[in-house]
């Protein structure tokens, strides 16, 4: 079975291609031509899943499968949510978007919130969500050299160092990406 994985994350794809029984094959964007920006319009990280996943379905006629990812502060509401890669911004810089959710949570001493990412699948015509969570609270500042994103400033649940300090192995098996990954492998590897 041929599935695509909507990301043009190179090492994304190596990854869940490792995870996955051998009899599925995991295509990037660019193997099926496909180079225009998926537009990514939705007001919820599921939507945006969905739509990425859709699009390629729709438009190339592929199996595909395609995630998004927010981070939910309660203390602002649930932001930046599905603004989390532009919070700050257009230019979609990670060192802006921590600068600003510092700033904002300067004066709250509620500093819970929680990574999220749906996997949205589209496959036989049937479309599947798959949704990891992980939960932590938000530090005073940044920590860490590993990971990317808003990882030096979040510490989850039950650990001492931020997702930029802890190792790839440790952070794949606790994170929100590493959750919804392995429910969407659990799922693949029921199915022929």
């Amino acid at each position: 079975m041929k599935l695509v994985f909507a990301t043009t994350n190179k090492n994304k794809i190596l990854e869940v291609q490792q995870l996955l029984p051998s009899s599925i094959e995991i295509l990037s964007l660019e193997s099926i031509g496909c180079y225009e920006e998926i537009p990514e319009t939705a007001n919820t990280i599921e939507g945006n899943a969905i739509l990425k996943a859709n699009y390629v379905t729709e438009k190339y006629g592929y199996n595909c499968f395609a995630d998004d990812t927010g981070l939910e502060v309660n203390a602002l509401n649930g932001a930046p949510g599905v603004y989390s890669a532009r919070y700050a911004g257009e230019q979609k810089d990670a060192e802006d978007n921590m600068n600003l959710l510092l700033s904002n949570l300067m004066d709250k001493t509620d500093r819970t919130a929680q990574f999220k990412t749906v996997i949205a699948l589209n496959l036989k015509g049937q479309q599947h969500l798959f949704t990891g969570i992980a939960k932590g609270q938000i530090t005073t500042e940044k920590t860490g050299n590993q990971g990317f994103g808003y990882d030096p400033i979040f510490q989850p649940d039950d650990f001492q160092e931020t997702f930029a300090e802890l190792s790839l192995e440790i952070k794949n098996k606790i994170s929100h990406r590493g959750k919804a990954t392995q429910l969407l492998i659990a799922y693949l590897s029921r199915i022929k």
